[in-house]
């Protein structure tokens, strides 16, 4: 039987607003398997986007442990867990937060520049990306100059570009039309489809029915699992 991808065990993770303190996830204990396809759903404040944080090693618990392929990624320091967010975990958001100055080309390039990947090695790397995503004949223009659904395809490429084993993606029709926002779940699913772990932060039903596995979150707490 395969290993859990993931394991959270009683994770806390508390803000300090002024004198008062704001838990965002309250003993937190859950497990994902490789492949999955799972959506987090709830109203607004009840700690999806603190949890795709800290999955995301963006953030860092205040008490609990989190296990990622084996690896207690809570004890690492700030540059381990960034060499582990990127080779291992890409990131989608609703705002795309692609680099203004950038064309999508480099925008897609980043990760591996970061990474240190030689510069052929690149090229190959995201003419395919290019390619595959219908944006051959927008390589050379920055975000500003692309649509919504061209924006978003550009940062799932740049998610997807260092071959990660999980995408986080949050809110990620959030600002495109509906038509746009199919296309992108599309091709969020046919990336698990090859078996890359999907995690999806949405306040809409329709994407949420969509995933085999559906998360409920209130105040800080899972209250539903539909896996149990």
């Amino acid at each position: 039987m395969a290993e859990p991808q993931i394991r959270l065990a009683g994770i806390e993770r508390v803000f300090h607003l002024g004198d008062s303190e704001v838990h965002a996830l309250h003993s937190l204990s859950l497990t994902i398997m490789p492949g999955e396809y799972v959506a987090v759903m709830g109203p607004s404040g009840s700690g999806k986007s603190t949890l795709l944080n800290l999955l995301g090693l963006l953030d860092r618990p205040n008490a609990g442990s989190y296990v990622l392929e084996g690896r207690d990624v809570t004890t690492l320091n700030p540059e381990e867990q960034a060499e582990v967010r990127s080779r291992r975990i890409g990131f989608v958001f609703q705002s795309f937060h692609l680099v203004p100055r950038l064309t999508a080309y480099d925008n897609i390039a980043l990760p591996m520049m970061l990474a240190g990947v030689s510069p052929k090695e690149r090229d190959v790397r995201v003419n395919k990306a290019l390619k595959d995503y219908g944006l051959e004949d927008r390589a050379g223009h920055r975000p500003e100059e692309l649509s919504g659904g061209q924006r978003q395809r550009v940062a799932i490429a740049r998610a997807t570009i260092m071959e990660p084993a999980m995408i986080l993606a949050d809110e990620p029709t959030g600002n495109l039309d509906r038509a746009t926002g199919d296309e992108v779940v599309h091709l969020l699913e046919e990336l698990n489809g090859r078996g890359v772990t999907l995690i999806v932060v949405t306040h809409d039903p329709g994407i949420g029915s969509r995933s085999r596995r559906q998360l409920l979150m209130e105040d800080g707490e899972l209250r539903r699992d539909s896996a149990i």
